[in-house]
C-alpha cells in the first residue's frame, strides 16, 4: 500500500514538474476556483470546486486531488464537491489536472481548513514543587523510567542532563560543542534524541552513558525547536505553522500536521511532549499549552499557566516557561521554565 501511494505521488510529482507548469506557455486557458468565492473553511463543510473555461475549449476529463489522493474525476462538467472530511487541517492545497484536446494543464488552489470546534479552556493547580537547576535555560524535558532527562540551550553552555527530579541533583550531564545551542529532546529504541537550534542538525545519545554516538540532518525544517515521539514515530516544531513528522530509524520529516483552532493556525509552538495520544505544546513566550490532536492537528484545548512564572525566584535571568514532561508510569505532568528554580507537578482542571 506505502510503495502505491509513493509511487502516485511520484507520477503526480511528474505530471505537475514536466505539463503543470505551463513553462511552455505563458498562461493556462484554465483555472481553478471555489464556487462560493470564500477560501477559509471548517471540518464538515462541502464545498464545490470548478474549472473555469473562458475559452470554451473541449475538456476530456480533469481529475482533482488533494496530496496524493484522488479526490474524483470529472468528465462531463468539470467541477466536484468536496467533503472537507480530510486528516489534516491547515493551509492546503487542492490540484486539478484537466486533460483538453489532446493536451494536460496541472491547477492548484489554495485554501484553509479550521477545526469544527473551540478549543477546551483549562487551568491547573500545584500539588508538588521540586528543586530545578537555576542556571539550566530548558529546552526539552522528558522521563524515561521514572528518570528526568533535560536539554539545555545557549551557545556555549548548551547540555544533556539525567537529573533526579525530586532533589534537582544532575546525576550526569554531557557538554554540547559550542558551535551548538541545544533544543528539544526525546527518547526511543535505547537512545536519546536531541535537537539543536539553528546548525540543521539532530544529536544522537546513548540513553545510559549519554555519549554521543552520531547525528542526523534536517532534511525540510530550517530549525529545531520542540521534539516528541508517540513509540512508533518522531513529531518536531520548528517555530513555524509545521509539526514535523520524522521516521523513527531514517529520522525523515517525511510529512507534516499544522497546528489549527476554530480560528487560527498557530506558530511558535516550543517545546513537545507526548502525553496519553495527544502533543502538548507550549507556545514561545506565552503562558499557553496547546493540546494537540496529532492525527489532523486540531488543538482540542489549551492550558492557561499565567501566574506560574511568578511563584520561581525572580532575577535577571529569569526566561520564559518552557519544559513538559509527562511520567507515563506515574501519569504525572511536570512543568517549569529557562532558568526556573523549581519544577512543578501539576493536575490539569477544565474550566
Amino acid at each position: 500500500m506505502k510503495k502505491a501511494k509513493f509511487l502516485l505521488l511520484f507520477i503526480l510529482n511528474v505530471l505537475f514538474i514536466s505539463c503543470g507548469s505551463n513553462s511552455d506557455k505563458n498562461k493556462s486557458d484554465f483555472s481553478l476556483s471555489f464556487v462560493s468565492s470564500k477560501a477559509e473553511f471548517e471540518v464538515g463543510e462541502t464545498v464545490k470546486v470548478s474549472i473555469q473555461n473562458p475559452k470554451n475549449k473541449k475538456i476530456d476529463s480533469t481529475s482533482f486531488y488533494f496530496e496524493d489522493q484522488l479526490l474524483g474525476t470529472a468528465t462531463a462538467a468539470p467541477e466536484l464537491e468536496i467533503p472537507l472530511n480530510f486528516e489534516k487541517l491547515g493551509n492546503q492545497k487542492i490540484n486539478a489536472i484537466v486533460f483538453s484536446e489532446g493536451a494536460t494543464d496541472s491547477l492548484q488552489i489554495d485554501f484553509k481548513i479550521f477545526n469544527n470546534t473551540a478549543p477546551e479552556i483549562y487551568t491547573y493547580n500545584i500539588i508538588n514543587t521540586y528543586p530545578h537547576d537555576v542556571g539550566a535555560y530548558t529546552q526539552g524535558l522528558e522521563f524515561f523510567n521514572d528518570t528526568l532527562y533535560e536539554s539545555t540551550g545557549q551557545y556555549g553552555t548548551s547540555t544533556l542532563r539525567k537529573v533526579d527530579f525530586r532533589t534537582g541533583e544532575v546525576f550526569e550531564k554531557t557538554e554540547l560543542s559550542d558551535q551548538y545551542f541545544g533544543e528539544g529532546l526525546s527518547i526511543l529504541n535505547g537512545n536519546i534524541y536531541q535537537l539543536t537550534w539553528k546548525e540543521g542538525e539532530g544529536l544522537i545519545y546513548n540513553l545510559e552513558s549519554l555519549k554521543k554516538t552520531g547525528s542526523f540532518k534536517y532534511n525540510n525544517s530550517k530549525e529545531g525547536w520542540g521534539l516528541c515521539n508517540d513509540g512508533k514515530q518522531f513529531y518536531k516544531s520548528d517555530g513555524t505553522e509545521k509539526i514535523w513528522i520524522l521516521n523513527s530509524e531514517t529520522l525523515a520529516e517525511e510529512t507534516f500536521i499544522q497546528p489549527t483552532t476554530n480560528r487560527s493556525i498557530s506558530t511558535q509552538l516550543n517545546e513537545l511532549e507526548w502525553v496519553e495520544g495527544k502533543i502538548y505544546a507550549n507556545t514561545y513566550q506565552k503562558d499557553g499549552v496547546a493540546i494537540i490532536n496529532p492525527t489532523n492537528g486540531a488543538i482540542e484545548g489549551i492550558i492557561n499557566f499565567k501566574g506560574l512564572r511568578d511563584k520561581v525566584s525572580q532575577h535577571p535571568e529569569l526566561d520564559v516557561l518552557n519544559g513538559i514532561a509527562y511520567n507515563p508510569n506515574t501519569k504525572k505532568l511536570y512543568v517549569t521554565g529557562k532558568n526556573w528554580d523549581k519544577l512543578f507537578e501539576i493536575e490539569i482542571i477544565k474550566k
